[in-house]
């Protein structure tokens, strides 16, 4: 049996096949996708923090602050890619564009995954602010929402799409 070998364009046997095989979607590596969905997380993850935190020491309900987190943590998510468009020299409204086109379904896939964890944790919802049980609930769902969302960004990247258009904007 015998293939031809991209790489040189010669006929090889197949016994003699060396070259590596990078597991991809449209080259796209898992550590490309883990990056960006990591600076997905960072704002989602502040933002997460900042309302889930404020919306507990201020009293609020559990409706409140979930909504408060996940306003937060789109603004501060956007924030993010904003800065770095902005950087680029881009003018707000096409970096305004950009951020929608890159972040929303990155961010979406994370606030379902992280807010749902925390939902249907046994009294997660109801822990303060000094119990472990709200910092590790929040820990978990957040690990979780990365894990479920790399995927997600590297379907997305290998399509043009997602963190794909930021990068555009970084060369």
């Amino acid at each position: 049996m015998r293939h031809d070998d991209t790489r040189t364009g010669s006929a090889t046997p197949a016994h003699a096949h060396t070259h590596t095989h990078t597991h991809t979607t449209g080259g796209v590596t898992w550590p490309t996708a883990a990056r960006a969905t990591l600076h997905c997380l960072t704002g989602c993850a502040l933002g997460e923090v900042l309302g889930m935190v404020a919306g507990t020491a201020l009293g609020w309900g559990n409706v409140p602050t979930m909504i408060l987190a996940i306003t937060l943590a789109f603004v501060l998510g956007y924030s993010l890619t904003l800065r770095g468009v902005l950087g680029a020299g881009v003018d707000l409204r096409t970096a305004l564009r950009v951020a929608l086109a890159a972040d929303t379904l990155s961010i979406a896939v994370m606030e379902l995954i992280d807010n749902g964890v925390i939902a249907l944790w046994p009294d997660a919802m109801d822990a303060r602010l000094d119990e472990t049980l709200f910092w590790g609930a929040l820990a978990v769902s957040l690990a979780l929402a990365f894990v479920v969302t790399t995927p997600v960004n590297r379907w997305m990247i290998g399509r043009g799409k997602g963190h794909a258009v930021v990068h555009r904007y970084h060369h």
